[in-house]
């Protein structure tokens, strides 16, 4: 039983949609390791391959042309252990497998935040994202150590991302009258994002799928965060983006409570204008799939108004 080594996305997906065909290798893999294989669960949502052996490890096979996911999340691991009160996972065991890497980690309890925030109330709702804007200020507190030198460096990054953000968001088929004012956001952008910044641990992704939940007495918090295979070293106002874009919806309580966790006590022009930059050069960007402010593309006449409109405070 061998792993072959897959030169292009679109063949590895094929491949990990089947699990028939790498199971069997993940479980020899653990067997390896003396892990229980008698109950496995294959996530069938995710980048790699991931299987979870009873309720207390994962397994989590990465692909020779993602091993920058496995080199980001074994070493935010291992930097970020020991310095959070929010639960993450542990690793166990790591090793590869013809080529391709994998780590062992702990399981963690609780329920997945996507599972739960379209039925929570507001107050919860805004109470959920006070926590969040906290964990990530927290997270941002932690020395970076060896992922300093994580690539792609902010700089580059951002340049890149600016270089192709016209054709990025035409070809993703973002509307003309938004697209007629990127030339002026980008300018403005140059400015107000800092390319050379004192730069804090940046996790790319909070969003519902990546934490769990805790009930207590009817009231919900975080309980545990995880997927680091996405971490960069850069400026801090780019974590914002995906629990502004996916989770604050416009409504002006939820965006005041993730800035204030985050430690923003005022929203004026120029972070709204900053937010709304990054929020188009983020290298997941694509608003039409990730705004969840329903009607958004009817309600604003242009860039402007859209960032009035996602960053409602």
């Amino acid at each position: 039983m061998t792993l072959s080594n897959f030169t292009d996305a679109e063949s590895f997906r094929a491949f990990r949609s089947d699990p028939a065909q790498w199971l069997p290798i993940a479980l020899d893999i653990a067997r390896g390791h003396g892990l229980d294989t008698s109950a496995p669960h294959v996530f069938e949502t995710g980048t790699n391959l991931v299987v979870g052996l009873g309720d207390k490890v994962i397994l989590k096979i990465f692909p020779p042309l993602l091993r920058a996911q496995f080199v980001s999340e074994r070493g935010s691991l291992a930097q970020l252990k020991g310095h959070l009160d929010l639960p993450i996972p542990e690793i166990v065991a790591e090793g590869a497998r013809d080529g391709w890497p994998y780590l062992v980690i702990t399981r963690l309890t609780g329920t997945l935040g996507s599972e739960v925030w379209p039925q929570l109330p507001e107050d919860q709702k805004e109470r959920l994202l006070r926590q969040i804007g906290e964990t990530i200020a927290r997270v941002q507190r932690v020395p970076l150590g060896p992922l300093t030198s994580i690539k792609p460096r902010w700089n580059d990054l951002m340049r890149a991302q600016m270089q192709g953000c016209k054709a990025r968001h035409t070809r993703l088929g973002l509307a003309p009258k938004f697209l007629a004012g990127l030339d002026d956001l980008l300018r403005d952008a140059e400015k107000l994002i800092p390319m050379d910044p004192p730069p804090v641990f940046l996790v790319g992704e909070y969003i519902p799928e990546n934490f769990l939940l805790a009930c207590d007495d009817g009231q919900w918090s975080l309980a545990g965060l995880f997927d680091f295979g996405d971490v960069l070293a850069g400026w801090r106002d780019y974590d914002l983006l995906g629990p502004g874009a996916f989770m604050a919806a416009g409504r002006p309580g939820r965006v005041r409570s993730l800035l204030a966790g985050f430690g923003y006590e005022k929203l004026d022009y120029p972070l709204k204008r900053r937010l709304m930059a990054l929020m188009l050069l983020h290298r997941a960007s694509d608003l039409n799939a990730h705004v969840c402010i329903d009607g958004w593309q009817h309600k604003a006449n242009d860039l402007i108004e859209l960032q009035e409109l996602i960053w409602a405070g």
